[in-house]
This record gives C-alpha cells, structure tokens and sequence, in this order.
C-alpha cells in the first residue's frame, strides 16, 4: 500500500495547516479549531463572544475542508485501485473474451496449450481458422492470450469449462495435452454435449488408442509415431548428389 503514502500525507498535512490556521485565526485551541473543521456552525457561535477576522476566518475553513474532501477522495481512490483494480480489470477482460466465444460457432477447441497444442492452434490461426484454447496453467494460459487466441481458464475435464468453450457450437475438439489419461477422459466428456463436434484425441502409445476410440475419439493422434513416420519419409528419399569438383 505503498502508493497510498502520498494522499494520506496530504490529508495530515491538510489536517494540521487547518488546525494551525484556526487556531490562529479566531485565538483559540487546537481542540476547538480541530472541532470547527468538523462543525463550520461553531465558528458562528465563537464571533458571537469574540472579537476577530470572522469572514477570513469562515473562508479559511470553507478552503481547508474542501481540500479535507479531496484529499479524502484521493485515499479512497488509491485504495479502491490498489485493492481492486487489477482485479477488476481482469474480470473486465475475462467477460469480454467470453462474449466472444458465445457468439463463436464452428470454431476448433484445443484442450492444453503445450508445444503440441500451441502448434496446432497456430497453425489453425493461419489457416483463418478460430481457435479456443482451454487451458488449466497459468503461463500457457498467459501464452495463449499473447498469442491472440480466445482462451477459456480451466480444467477441460469438466463439463462447465467445455460448455464455457462452445463445445456444443465446435466443429472439431483436439485434446492436446501431455497426459494420454486426461485426454481421453476429455474425450468422454466431450461425448457428452448436445451437439458433439469431432474429436481429435492425442495419446503417447499405441496402447492407448483404442481406448481412446472406445472413450469416443473420432481420430488418435501418436505425435512420436506421426513424427517417426515423417523421418522414414525423409530417410528414404534419394539423397542429393554434387558432383565432384
């Protein structure tokens, strides 16, 4: 609360030249001057007996308690950002991105925003295709976001968090992440929304696969095998020949 330092120390500031000022002005004590700051009648009251400058007295208080308002307000204001701003804003952002998925249709849902999925949600993004990203961490959330991509935080495992993503509005769903387990039992939840967009499942062996498909994956991803696949590729391609100089 650091930044509150500055407002407060001009209220006290404030505070004291008001009391030194009235004190001075209408000849009296510190406490009576203080007690006119909080009730400018009294200082009627005061001339009433005394002798004194009533008008400047009355115009000094008059300018002392509006700066006591704002410098007040100036602590409330500090507070309120300090304590809720970020927070605020941040709500502000996820309720605007949210509007966006809403009015999302036929949009792809990558669930797990590691290497793997951040390549396929970016190359969707150049295809011209849109991308909702379902993320549970906190950096590849704040990744996703950097990368422009509409991003729902949360466990894709859940029902609400699919539903928050459009699932029923999908064309394709990709569960990404690095956990053959979790995906597939993302896959089972997907199954279960009104209208099912096709799910694409990733899994780290061959074992897995037809547990995936059983868990209702319309097509299982072996990112080592694919990759594999694409090495025999290269490999058996004739090689270059230079000719000798």
């Amino acid at each position: 609360m650091r930044h509150t330092v500055a407002p407060i120390g001009a209220f006290v500031a404030v505070v004291v030249a008001g009391v030194a000022g009235l004190a001075a002005l209408g000849n009296v004590g510190p406490v009576e001057a203080a007690f006119w700051l909080v009730d400018l009648t009294s200082i009627d009251l005061h001339f009433q007996d005394h002798a004194g400058p009533e008008r400047a007295t009355k115009a000094y208080a008059v300018l002392v308690t509006a700066a006591l308002v704002l410098s007040g307000l100036w602590i409330g204001e500090t507070v309120v950002t300090e304590l809720f701003g970020g927070r605020i804003s941040t709500e502000v952002s996820r309720a605007t991105m949210q509007r966006r998925i809403d009015n999302s249709d036929d949009h792809v849902i990558v669930c797990g925003y590691g290497m793997f999925g951040r390549t396929i949600a970016n190359r969707l993004a150049e295809a011209d295709r849109r991308v909702v990203v379902i993320e549970i961490d906190d950096d590849n959330a704040e990744r996703a976001r950097e990368d422009g991509h509409l991003l729902v935080e949360g466990d894709a495992r859940r029902e609400r968090v699919l539903r928050s993503a459009g699932v029923d509005r999908a064309t394709k769903l990709v569960a990404a992440i690095d956990d053959s387990n979790v995906n597939i039992q993302i896959a089972i939840v997907s199954g279960t929304a009104t209208s099912t967009p096709e799910i694409l499942v990733r899994v780290g062996e061959e074992m897995y696969e037809p547990v995936a498909r059983e868990a209702g994956a319309d097509e299982v991803i072996i990112p080592e095998v694919l990759s594999g696949e694409r090495v025999t590729r290269l490999l058996e391609r004739p090689a270059d020949r230079h000719p000798a100089d």
